[in-house]
């Protein structure tokens, strides 16, 4: 299970997209789905930027919500 993560100190420089943009490389190469789940709402737009769709919120009893994406290849 890759993750990606950019420190706090450093977020806003565009080091996630440049991430992003590494790791679904392959995927377009490929003709392979990319999922994540995302758990801070905040993040969402730039995975909808990189061609992630929503699918939903899960969300069980009191737990923080978790955002199922999926993106097709390119």
């Amino acid at each position: 299970m890759p993750q990606i993560a950019v420190d706090p100190v450093h977020q806003g420089r565009g080091y996630g997209s440049a991430l992003m943009k590494h790791a679904l490389l392959a995927c377009d190469r490929d003709k392979k789905l990319a999922y994540l789940e995302s758990s801070n709402p905040r993040n969402l737009s730039l995975y909808i930027r990189h061609g992630y769709e929503l699918m939903g919120t899960i969300q069980l009893a009191d737990s923080p919500p978790v955002f199922p994406m999926l993106r097709k290849p390119r």
